[in-house]
């Protein structure tokens, strides 16, 4: 291990160590035990330097499952960025007669759906844990939510909207196993 050093001097509580590969690149990590945090974790990433700072009393066992969560939502992060889901779906609406949204964006709070629609507002949110998944299986929730934007319900006029993309009952197939994971 290597001491992490900010100017001339090692900083408190830290820990550094050669990091994981994220999906792009190989990183360090730095972990940082703070006395005066009490339940939260939190990272960031600078010149190829993780920094997670995690509570002093913290077990080993726990810093190392916040380790690679914090890793895995950077990495999330990195790959949303990457991907323009507005462009993206307003080419699959063109493509599939479908409405265009008004707005669609990554969020990280939806643990139980991959995707959620307010045909109302024309909006369209998309669980950022399908980043890493294979740009079908994202298109197929893409047209599955803009099929909502005119169909709210899922009755057989939505789904005939959603049966026009091809791939549909592959894409669900493999969410299906992903669910059961």
């Amino acid at each position: 291990r290597t001491a992490p050093w900010v100017g001339d001097r090692p900083r408190r509580g830290a820990r550094a160590r050669p990091g994981p590969e994220l999906a792009s690149h190989t990183v360090r990590v730095e972990v940082i035990r703070s006395p005066r945090r009490r339940k939260t974790v939190q990272a960031s990433e600078a010149d190829g330097v993780v920094r997670i700072w995690i509570p002093a009393a913290m077990s080993r066992e726990d810093e190392e499952r916040w380790v690679a969560e914090m890793l895995s939502r950077l990495d999330r992060r990195r790959t949303t960025e990457a991907t323009d889901l507005d462009a993206r779906a307003r080419v699959l609406a063109e493509r599939y007669r479908l409405p265009s949204p008004v707005k669609v964006r990554w969020v990280d709070n939806q643990n139980s759906r991959w995707a959620s629609c307010s045909p109302s507002e024309g909006v369209i949110r998309v669980s950022s844990r399908l980043a890493g998944y294979p740009a079908w299986v994202v298109d197929y929730v893409l047209v599955h939510e803009l099929a909502h934007l005119v169909e709210p319900r899922h009755g057989p006029a939505f789904w005939a909207l959603v049966h026009r993309y091809r791939r549909a009952e592959r894409a669900r197939g493999y969410l299906l196993a992903k669910t059961s994971d």
